[in-house]
């Protein structure tokens, strides 16, 4: 459950905060070009990365004004104006000294901050970031074309706010997993509105706190991934050259958005940085069996129907997955715009499962692509991460049309199950070391009936025929028509 949301008073605008945890360091973070408080503690990755922060703080958080849970402003704030936003909100906490986070743009208002507000600033964190955001003659000239570059692209993706294209740019590793288009848009949308967005954009390559460099006495750690694509490690280095006795550490991986990828070392390195100690527990792990499923051709297939029959259809084969999944055992761990991560105890099952999905619905008019990897996850809760899960999605992502696609660890622990494989060659999976040998499912020579006892007995009573004769997307129907009458009038304008 999310944190409780309060607002901190500046003026007439009301800036939404929340507070989380009870560890010995408070700590402010100040965040990017645009965030939404709620959209973060919905997402696996970065309620994780959050709630680990707040094993070792008190973390205060808030959106900008004119972003998430925040008032809405003619404007985006200006460098000087997200200063004093970070006093209002401590002084609405009751923390007079703190510890300041900056991420992303948000780092040249926690620079700023530490050098007008010495007495309040215990410790500075600058992530991903830099004082700014753009070459000038005396500031890093030699990225003038990759700048331009840069901005040329995340502008261009603002133009198309609520398409996935910015957050694509600041995370490159999960662009290409199956339903992220659709999961970043939808996110892009709730941060901001595209006016807003685009205009914050703009303000951020004028920002310029490099004056306020020199005159930061607290202790500063410098953090930056080394192929981070929409702020290079260049402004990363530049800041911890110009602050006296900054700590510089940097991480592999090209992700902006730092609860994509490895995130762990990075927040090992804060926490190491602010209390002198590490405590993060080893995570569990378990062997599992990841199948990643993806409506191919999605976007071209909803402007075809339109929202509304689109979206009963999305309902309709959200119906007939959950429906397979729950006959061969899988665990739903989340759904990915129109598509499904989900988790099996055995390959062979994860496979057969995804073969009836893909066969039922394709009366519907659309087809799937799925993906499936057995190997060592991280537990999170009920989510699931690490190497093997972005392993499935990339080879999800590599499938054809009504294709399961599979790597060769899993065709290794299927051998004599009956489930026939061709070879689809050597890939290089983005974002995954070494080469990685996959197979298409061809065939399966068991015969898979479902017997009367696996027959739901509450949907089957709907149904005059013999309980075996029932096909899937029939159980789905029938058990949607008691739920929901209004959602089968609907499928039926879908279809005609």
């Amino acid at each position: 459950m999310p944190p409780e949301t309060r607002y901190a008073k500046k003026g007439e605008t009301s800036i939404a905060y929340q507070v989380v945890g009870e560890g010995p360091v408070d700590l402010v973070l100040v965040s990017g070009i645009v965030s939404h408080m709620a959209l973060f503690w919905s997402d696996p990755a970065a309620s994780a990365m959050l709630r680990r922060l707040t094993s070792f703080s008190q973390l205060v958080l808030f959106d900008k004004p004119g972003t998430g849970l925040s008032d809405p402003v003619a404007g985006p704030p200006s460098v000087e104006q997200r200063v004093e936003d970070v006093r209002v909100v401590m002084d609405a906490v009751g923390v007079e000294r703190a510890s300041v986070l900056g991420y992303s743009e948000g780092g040249a208002a926690a620079a700023l901050f530490a050098a007008t507000h010495p007495t309040r600033c215990e410790a500075l964190v600058l992530l991903e970031t830099g004082a700014k955001f753009d070459w000038a003659p005396d500031y890093l000239p030699a990225l003038h074309a990759v700048w331009d570059r840069i901005w040329d692209l995340q502008l261009a993706g603002a133009e198309h706010w609520g398409d996935g294209r910015v957050f694509a740019l600041w995370a490159p590793s999960a662009a290409s997993a199956p339903g992220f288009s659709q999961a970043a848009g939808s996110a892009e949308r709730i941060c901001a509105s595209p006016g807003m967005a685009k205009a914050v954009l703009r303000a951020a390559r004028l920002m310029d706190a490099r004056q306020a460099l020199p005159r930061i006495s607290a202790p500063t750690l410098v953090v930056h991934r080394e192929g981070d694509f929409a702020v290079p490690v260049e402004l990363g280095r530049y800041l911890a050259k110009e602050i006296d006795g900054a700590k510089l550490a940097v991480f592999p991986g090209d992700d902006h958005l730092v609860w994509f990828g490895a995130w762990e070392p990075i927040v090992d390195e804060i926490e190491q940085f602010l209390t002198g100690a590490r405590h993060r527990a080893d995570p569990d792990r378990a062997l599992a069996t990841i199948l990643f499923t993806d409506v191919v051709s999605s976007t071209e297939r909803a402007a075809q129907l339109g929202d509304e029959r689109w979206r009963a259809l999305v309902e309709r084969h959200d119906d007939i997955t959950r429906a397979e999944l729950e006959r061969y055992g899988g665990r739903v761990i989340k759904t990915l715009g129109d598509g499904f991560l989900a988790a099996f105890e055995g390959p062979a099952k994860a496979i057969r499962c995804a073969r009836a999905i893909c066969a039922e619905v394709r009366p519907l008019g659309i087809e799937l692509r799925a993906g499936v990897h057995t190997g060592e996850c991280e537990l999170r809760g009920e989510d699931l991460a690490g190497v093997a899960v972005n392993v499935g999605a990339r080879i999800g992502a590599l499938a054809s049309p009504s294709e399961v696609l599979v790597s060769s660890t899993v065709r290794e622990l299927v051998l004599g199950s009956g489930l026939e494989f061709a070879e689809r060659g050597a890939h290089v999976l983005k974002g995954v070391p070494g080469e990685w040998r996959l197979y298409a499912v061809s065939g399966d020579g068991r015969t898979d009936a479902r017997p009367v006892s696996e027959v739901d007995p509450e949907t089957a009573a709907l149904t005059p025929g013999p309980r075996e004769t029932m096909r899937p997307r029939d159980r789905a129907m029938l058990a949607g028509a008691r739920r929901a009458p209004g959602l089968m009038r609907a499928l039926g304008r879908a279809w005609h």
